[in-house]
């Protein structure tokens, strides 16, 4: 966020309080070049709205992982169970989302690097594998809403098996990246037309049904937790709304943006990104409120009949269309379908570049993008394909909550490092998070992570005290999985407590007048003298991202 930058009094005491500019280092030690845009930049001459258009992007496009069909499964059966008890969840969850997504803008604008990378800089090599590994496990269960989502639609549209629409996903991988010649732009923009159609369809019905006011302002402002599986599907709906991934993503697509490094160039970004992300947060939102509403309207219905009351009680993604016949009639089911097929396809569009970052950031390791979707969507087909053979649609969409689940207990892995060095002074200098915001972000974040610790804990002991096995299969099974608790929980606080020791930002060398003169006026040290650079931090290696510059 813009207003997290520290002032000087919060800088090194080595600093000198009459300089005004900053010098970052990379993690391989090299400076970073700066220039002062505010004399030399003619972007500085432009109005706030046309500069603030030029740094739209990246947050509408992360803004896609919260409207994906593990979004739209988990908000269907939170509205049909518990009606709208859980949208403070989901109010919450976005406003939460918006904090780290913040940050992790935050962190690529003023470090140039992007999280994955600070990472492998700054971890033991074992941990960077650990995390590399856990950073890829949450991808992968990210991708699976999206392969049974567009399976689902598969089978609405044409009536076709559920596990067969699983295999035909692989397929749609290639033919999404065969339809990008034409222009990926063109294309997102296609996608989220047919996202907001769906959109459209539940506003729609919301204002047919008309679900009371006065519950929903309940539900969304006063927490509560009552009924068999709320915690659950409160826990399901925190994975679904906060992804692991999505840190990595936002931390890398914001990168593509051509930022002045000046103290103003910065601030301006990081207040235009935080704009950009509320915006997209808030549209997700409503679309996220509107799902819940219409559900746990429709399905609490007096006049419900005997059959919409059975889908009521399995609600699925591929048995919600009925929720729109009052709007849509008999094309209901063809347009919803249309829609779930738009949302599990542009969510393989932030997958795959969170994939591709994770991967090159931890490991050093390009992979084209092409590969790199096919071997993630295999993956994902795999469980899909097994659990919607056994057991049907009903299994599939089970599934997508337990991928949510995956998906919130993988968070800390990520959230930690993002909030710690969001929070240095050796990896943001003068850019790291006020004092507010610190204390802001690791309450949440510290909630967060205790909620997953609680109902872990929780859920497994009641799980075993009730299970039907033999006694000496459920000691076999506490020595296998209490150990495993105590890991998680130790490299947990691991994460949190561990020194950073990497310096990724450094203070001009007072002592050094030439240099001291260089920074003031904007210029990089060379062995031949001064030298005008062009504006930084700019990674070239990620400006083919298909974003509107």
């Amino acid at each position: 966020m813009a207003g997290i930058q520290q002032q000087n009094d919060t800088l090194p005491a080595s600093w000198d309080g009459s300089s005004k500019q900053t010098a970052a280092f990379d993690v391989e030690g090299h400076p970073r070049p700066c220039i002062d845009n505010e004399l030399k930049d003619p972007s500085h001459q432009k109005s706030g709205w046309r500069k603030f258009l030029s740094y739209v992007g990246p947050g509408f496009l992360v803004s896609l992982a919260y409207l994906d069909p593990g979004n739209l499964e988990t908000d269907l059966q939170a509205g049909a169970s518990h009606r709208y008890e859980l949208l403070w969840v989901v109010l919450a969850g976005l406003i939460f989302a918006l904090t780290i997504q913040s940050l992790a803008a935050n962190l690529g604008v003023s470090t140039g690097k992007h999280l994955s990378e600070l990472c492998r800089a700054e971890y033991p090599r074992h941990v960077k594998y650990c995390l590399w590994l856990l950073a890829e496990i949450a991808v992968m269960a990210a991708d699976i809403p999206e392969v049974i989502g567009t399976a689902f639609a598969l089978n609405i549209l044409f009536n076709i098996p559920v596990w067969s629409g699983v295999l035909c996903t692989g397929c749609s991988t290639l033919l999404l990246l065969g339809l990008q010649k034409y222009g990926v732009r063109k294309l997102e923009l296609l996608i989220a037309l047919l996202v907001f159609v769906m959109a459209a369809c539940f506003f729609g019905e919301m204002r047919h049904v008309k679900p009371p006011a006065t519950d929903v302002l309940k539900g969304m402002f006063i927490p509560k937790l009552s009924g068999q599986g709320s915690t659950g599907d409160a826990i399901a709906l925190l994975g679904a709304l906060v992804m692991p991934h999505n840190l990595f993503l936002h931390s890398a697509l914001v990168l593509s943006r051509k930022t002045p490094n000046s103290v103003r160039g910065i601030n301006d970004a990081c207040r235009y990104f935080l704009i950009e992300s509320g915006l997209a947060l808030f549209v997700a939102f409503l679309i996220n409120l509107a799902v819940i509403s219409v559900s746990g309207t429709v399905c609490s219905a007096q006049n419900l009949s005997s059959e919409n009351a059975d889908r009521c009680g399995d609600l699925t993604l591929n048995s919600a269309s009925f929720l729109l016949q009052n709007v849509l009639g008999k094309s209901s089911s063809k347009i919803y379908a249309i829609a779930v097929l738009a949302s599990g396809q542009s969510s393989t569009i932030t997958g795959t570049y969170a994939g591709q970052y994770i991967m090159e950031g931890f490991l050093e390791l390009r992979m084209r993008k092409w590969i790199r979707n096919l071997v993630t969507r295999c993956i994902a087909i795999t469980p899909s394909l097994i659990v919607s053979i056994i057991d049907g649609s009903s299994g599939a969409g089970r599934l997508i909550i337990i991928a949510s689940m995956i998906l919130s207990f993988e968070l800390p892995f990520a959230l930690i490092p993002l909030l710690k060095f969001s929070s240095s002074t050796t990896k943001m200098g003068p850019h790291k998070n006020s004092i507010y915001i610190i204390a802001l972000s690791w309450i949440l974040g510290l909630g967060i992570i205790g909620i997953n610790i609680y109902y872990l804990s929780t859920g497994f002991v009641g799980w075993l005290i009730d299970s039907n096995l033999p006694k000496v299969a459920n000691v076999f099974i506490g020595i296998i999985v209490f150990p495993l608790m105590a890991v998680y929980i130790l490299t947990v606080i691991y994460l949190t407590f561990r020194k950073d020791t990497v310096v990724t930002f450094m203070e001009p060398n007072k002592n050094d007048p030439q240099n001291k003169t260089n920074m003031e006026n904007g210029l990089a040290k060379s062995t031949e003298g001064p030298e005008m650079v062009d504006r930084a931090p700019y990674r070239e290696d990620l400006a083919d991202i298909p974003l509107p510059e």
